[in-house]
């Protein structure tokens, strides 16, 4: 989706290779365009949507881990077998994001599920944090998890 906005108020916009510009003196009335997503980004909408996020385009990356010592995996835990592989993981000497979202409500299972998983952290001296309410990372033996943002 493209976002414009024709704005009598830049006489020169900046030329970027590969960019069109309008420009609203030659206009004949100055309009302003602006897409419905921006709007409602502004304005409160209805939560994320595909338009927030950019698809990466995988051909300028070699895909093949072969050689790689370490897996940064991806998860969701569900239920108790998704504890199970992420522990495994964990053994193998990976590390594991975890999407717990699903997990919020039922509170008595989050914490035994967080607890499991805390226990396989202080087993192969790895390490284990939550970011928000909704991810768990942990890491093996050799790989710290900061507490600190970047920049920050």
């Amino acid at each position: 989706m493209l976002n414009v906005i024709v704005s009598p108020e830049a006489p020169n916009p900046p030329k970027r290779p590969g960019s069109a510009f309008v420009d609203a003196r030659t206009m004949r009335s100055p309009v302003t365009l602006v897409s419905m997503g921006f709007m409602q980004k502004i304005l409160g909408g209805s939560g994320n949507s595909t338009e927030d996020y950019v698809e990466l385009d995988l051909g300028d990356f070699d895909t093949n881990a072969g050689d790689a010592r370490t897996t940064v995996h991806i998860a969701e835990i569900d239920n108790q077998e998704d504890v199970i592989a992420i522990k495994d993981a964990v053994y193998d000497g990976d590390i594991v994001v975890a999407d717990i979202t699903r997990l919020r409500t039922e509170d008595s299972m989050t914490e035994h599920f967080t607890e499991e998983l805390r226990q396989v952290a202080r087993e192969v001296d790895g390490d284990i944090i939550q970011k928000g309410d909704d991810q768990l990372i942990i890491s093996p033996s050799g790989v710290a998890i900061s507490r600190q943002k970047l920049n920050r």
